[in-house]
């Protein structure tokens, strides 16, 4: 009696296909919203995700100034960055941060959300965010994101 081997079939650059996906970020919470965009950007939604290989779609956020933060955090998150100098050290609240880049806030709940990696470094240059309802990847005619 002869054996069956099955194997499992693995992605590679080659047969990975990416696509363009356009999400609206009025009145959605962040970091819900923001999980839901990183398993996009892994490949996760597709049936030949491998972990090792880049198997994502292209994502675009647009109207990032009307996301939504839950409870009090609009008012007492920080956000910090560092110059690596002594007192180096800046901090800034979500609300005065989403008045001056409304971009930011989006593109680092989901960076945290990635692996922190080369391939990760690969898959969150996949990532677009605007403050407004405008931008420039028409060309790629990007489908309508549903959660």
């Amino acid at each position: 009696m002869s054996k069956l081997h099955f194997t499992t079939k693995h992605a590679n650059a080659a047969t990975v296909k990416h696509g363009w996906y356009i999400v609206d970020g009025t009145n959605q919470t962040v970091g819900r919203i923001a999980s839901k965009i990183a398993a996009v950007l892994r490949g996760k939604n597709k049936a030949y995700y491998t972990p090792h290989v880049d198997c994502g779609d292209y994502v675009i956020i647009i109207n990032a100034e009307k996301v939504q933060l839950t409870g009090n955090k609009f008012h007492d998150k920080q956000y910090l960055n560092y110059s690596g100098y002594p007192g180096g050290k800046k901090e800034e609240a979500a609300e005065d941060l989403i008045k001056r880049r409304p971009e930011v806030i989006m593109e680092r709940a989901v960076k945290g959300m990635l692996p922190k990696n080369r391939l990760g470094r690969k898959m969150v240059k996949k990532l677009f965010v605007y403050a407004g309802d405008k931008h420039p990847h028409t060309a790629q005619q990007p489908k309508e994101f549903k959660f």
